[in-house]
Formats: structure tokens, sequence, C-alpha cells
């Protein structure tokens, strides 16, 4: 799982809190992180596999958002391999990770090995919600067409520097001035947590604005594209809110445990004395939420793949094999169309004016399918209802 406690458990002083958690039955949370982890791992992997009998994807001519959906796996990927090695290093080698709680000692490999660990898990997660969020400023500004595969730059920019800038920031509040003498006090640990948990509320706040944004542009870009809102259209405009629905409902469902547990243990840490009879129940209530983190956060991979392509199957064909560009064989077509132009001044205005209206709506069907990518049924209404199938 990824919380800001992992970081804090490696100073040798911790908060009480931080010890309640952390010594709950580690091999049972360790098991926990495993399993969930390698389980996430592996179907996520199957699910972006290609398939006997279903071509493959087809990624818009003018978007990066088909990238991002790719790196926002590869970030859940990463971080569960983090999760894994770190939790068998734990059950494989328990007087290995013993030695952290020891403040004077000349072995510094065990300290090294908790921080790299947790910064590693930390930074890949921290990275996938700033994908996330890229998806959805992405999705917006492809509707707008005010975005394309040029934007990833800056995208790349964006997201692995503030993940590295506030991973580091953080981690150098908490350990200033060295490891022995962190969290002697809140002063170090609260500008650790912020700049951990700034870009999941940012994904929690952003994102369902965005999205609903973008859903509203979809309905007009959709009524603008022949003057008509047919039923087709309005169905489709309805699986890009459902599929936007799907991706907050699986960031909610993984990440509202994280929020809970650290009010929970910020509020124990306020308390002179955490052992007290009346905060049984809170106590109680944060340790059912550790453990509910360590079986939902490594399954976010996963989930987010199904709100992405849905249920791709189990029939894995790892044959290579040539992916058609669709704009290739539109461009080629349009190339025949035009051999032999028209002696009639007239008629090659008629062209001119329905090779921009083609144009035009191949410029729609573009965004549109971007955001309704995985989902078979919705490009084949796409299709269908394009002029440029209607032979328009």
């Amino acid at each position: 799982m990824a919380s800001p406690r992992l970081e804090t458990y490696c100073c040798p002083n911790r908060d009480a809190a931080t010890q309640l958690v952390m010594n709950f039955q580690p091999e049972v949370f360790c098991g926990v992180c495993i399993g969930s982890a390698s389980i996430s791992l592996l179907l996520t992997i199957l699910q972006l596999l290609p398939k006997k009998g279903q071509s493959p994807r087809k990624m818009p001519k003018a978007s990066s958002s088909s990238t991002i959906l790719l790196l926002i796996s590869i970030c859940d990927i990463l971080g569960g391999l983090g999760m894994i090695f770190r939790s068998s290093v734990w059950l494989g080698f328990p007087g290995f990770i013993a030695n952290i709680s020891v403040v004077n000692r000349t072995d510094v490999w065990p300290s090294t090995f908790c921080v790299g660990s947790a910064m590693w898990i930390q930074l890949l997660y921290s990275a996938g919600f700033w994908w996330l969020f890229c998806y959805a400023v992405d999705s917006y500004l492809v509707v707008r067409r005010s975005a394309g595969l040029s934007t990833i730059v800056l995208y790349h920019m964006m997201t692995w520097g503030l993940a590295v800038m506030l991973c580091v920031e953080g981690i150098a509040l908490l350990y200033y001035p060295s490891l022995s003498s962190c969290e002697n006090g809140l002063e170090h640990a609260i500008p650790h947590y912020i700049t951990t948990y700034v870009p999941l509320l940012l994904v929690l706040v952003a994102n369902p604005i965005l999205f609903r944004r973008t859903v509203s542009a979809v309905a007009s870009l959709l009524k603008g594209r022949q003057g008509i809102y047919t039923e087709n259209e309005r169905r489709l405009g309805t699986e890009i809110q459902i599929r936007f629905f799907k991706i907050m409902l699986v960031f909610v469902i993984c990440w509202s445990s994280n929020i809970i547990n650290e009010t929970l243990l910020f509020y124990l840490e306020m308390q002179p004395d955490i052992n007290e009879i009346p905060l049984k129940n809170i106590r109680s209530a944060a340790l059912i939420t550790w453990i509910i983190m360590g079986v939902l956060n490594p399954m976010q991979g996963f989930l987010f793949t199904l709100a992405f392509y849905g249920w791709t199957g189990w029939r894995v064909d790892l044959k290579w094999r040539k992916r058609e560009i669709p704009w290739e064989s539109m461009s080629s077509s349009t190339v025949g169309e035009n051999a032999y132009p028209s002696p009639v001044n007239y008629q090659s205005n008629i062209h001119d004016s329905k090779k921009i209206s083609t144009t035009d709506s191949q410029q729609t069907d573009e965004a549109i399918s971007m955001l309704s990518e995985g989902n078979t049924s919705s490009e084949e209404r796409l299709t269908r209802s394009s002029p440029i199938y209607q032979g328009w």
C-alpha cells in the first residue's frame, strides 16, 4: 500500500500512532499486500496484452490520451512491484527490518532500504495521480481541439517534475536534519503528509469538474457534427459519461480508506495517551482501515484497466501484427477520388465543401473515439453515424 506512514516508520523515534499500525500483525499485513499486489499485477498485464479474435485498439491521430492511459497502468505496475519487493523483504528478513528501530547503530542498510522502498512506492503512485489529472485535462482539451500528441511532452514534464519535486521535498523535510532526529515534532511530519496527499486531493476535486465539462462539450460536439442529436449519439455521450464515472469510482474506492486512516491516526497523535480505553474504537477503526489500504491500494491498477477498456478476456495473442492506421486508408481513398478532377467548376466547389465538412467530421470522430476507446459498441455506432461511413 502507499502511505506516508511508510516513510515515518523509517524514523527510529517514530510517533505512537505510526508504531501502532506498523506493529499490528506485520506478517499478516505484508502477506495481504503481496497477495493483492500480485493479483493486480497479473490481471493488469493480462488486460493490456492483445487478445485473439480482437482487432487492436486504434489510437486517435491527434490525441495523447491513449499514451496517458498506458502510463497510468505502468505506474501502477511499477508501484505494485515495489510493494511486493518491500513486503517480501519484511517477511523474509525480520531481523534486518528490526534494526531500523535501533538509534545508535553502524549498519545503515536497513534504513536505506526502508527509505528507498517507501520513496519508490510513493513516487510511482504520486506520478499515477498526476497522470490521471493530465488525462482529465487532455480529455477536455481534445474535445475543444486544443491538444494533440505534442502535448504529451508537457504532460511528462509536469507529471514527473511535480512528482519528484514533492516527494523529495517531503522526504527532506521529514528527515531533516538527520534520519535519527526525524519525527521529533509535527513540524517535520505535516509538510511530508501535505506533499504526499496534494496530488490525491487534486484528482478528487479537479477531475470531476473537468470530466463534467468534457461531457457537456461532447454533447455540443455531437449536436454540431450533423446539426441533429440522434439516439446513437445520445447513447455515446452517456457511455462516455459512465466511463468517467467508473474512473472516479475506482479512484474513490481505492484511496478513500487512506484519507480516513490518516484522519484517525492524526487524531490519535493529538491525544496524550493513545492507549486509553475511550480511544479503543478509534484504534480499531484505524487498524481496520490500515488492512483495507493494503488490499485496495494495489488493486487500483487492475480496476483502472476495467474502467478504461472493460474486460478484455483471457485469450492472449502474442503474435506480432501490423496495425492499420485509419487515416492512411482514408488518405488513399481521398487520393483515388481526386485522381480525375471534374471539369465543371461548380462541381469542384461542391467537392471542396464536402471535403472540408468531411475533414471536420473526421476530427470530431477522432476526438469522440478517444473518449470511448476500448468500447467496441461505441466505436461501431460512431462509425455508422459518421458522414464518411454514410458516403456523405
